[in-house]
C-alpha cells in the first residue's frame, strides 16, 4: 500500500502518543488503560491494512487519531489530583454520582461524531443508486450509537476483569451513551455537506 504525506503524517503522530502512553502506563501500572491501547492498536491496524479498501479522507483519519489521543489523555493525565476524564468543564448539573459537563462526555461527544462520519464514508462508498439521504444520515448515526454501546461493553470487561478502573457507575454509562448519541447526530450537520 502506497501512503500520502498526510498518511505517514497521521500515522507518525498516532505512533508517537501510543509509544509514550504506553510507557507512561506500564510506569505507572494503569492496566486499565493497557487494555484500552489493546483495543487501540487492534482498530489502528484495522483501519491501516484497510486504508486501501476503505479510502477514509484526512478528516476522519485525523479525528480517529485525536479522539486516540483525547481517550489516553483523558486515563493518564492529572488534573486537580484526579484523571483528566473527571475534570469538570462546567458544572451544569449534578445526576447520581456525577455531574454533567465534564472532560468524559465531551471526549464521547468528539469520538461518536467521528464514528458516524467513518459509519457515513463506509454506507456511502456501497450506494450504487439514489438513496434517501435521510434514512442514511439517520442509519449512520444509529450505527455509531451502535458502536457506543460496544465501548460501553468493552469498559464493562475492564470493570469486571481489572481491580482499579475508573470507568464510574450507572451514571456515568448513561451519560456517555447520551453523549454518543448527541455526537452521532451532531455529525448530521457534516453528512449533509459531503455527499
Amino acid at each position: 500500500m502506497k501512503l500520502k504525506r498526510g498518511h505517514w503524517l497521521i500515522l507518525l503522530f498516532t505512533l508517537a502518543y501510543v509509544l509514550i502512553y504506553s510507557i507512561y502506563y506500564i510506569s505507572i501500572k494503569n492496566y486499565e488503560f493497557l487494555w484500552y491501547i489493546l483495543v487501540l492498536l487492534f482498530f489502528f491496524a484495522l483501519i491501516f491494512f484497510t486504508l486501501e479498501r476503505s479510502k477514509f479522507d484526512y478528516l476522519i483519519l485525523w479525528g480517529l487519531s485525536i479522539w486516540g489521543l483525547l481517550h489516553m489523555s483523558g486515563g493518564g493525565l492529572i488534573v486537580n489530583g484526579n484523571v483528566l476524564y473527571n475534570f469538570q468543564i462546567i458544572h451544569l448539573f449534578d445526576i447520581g454520582d456525577t455531574f454533567v459537563l465534564k472532560f468524559d462526555q465531551l471526549v464521547h461527544v468528539f469520538g461518536f461524531f467521528v464514528t458516524a462520519l467513518v459509519a457515513f464514508h463506509l454506507i456511502q462508498g456501497q450506494i450504487k443508486t439514489k438513496p434517501n439521504w435521510t434514512l442514511v444520515y439517520i442509519l449512520s448515526a444509529l450505527i455509531s450509537m451502535g458502536l457506543g454501546a460496544v465501548n460501553e461493553i468493552v469498559e464493562f470487561i475492564a470493570t469486571v476483569s481489572i481491580t482499579e478502573v475508573n470507568v464510574g457507575g450507572y451514571y456515568n454509562t448513561a451519560l456517555d451513551l447520551i453523549a454518543n448519541a448527541i455526537g452521532a447526530f451532531l455529525a448530521i450537520f457534516v453528512m449533509k455537506k459531503r455527499k
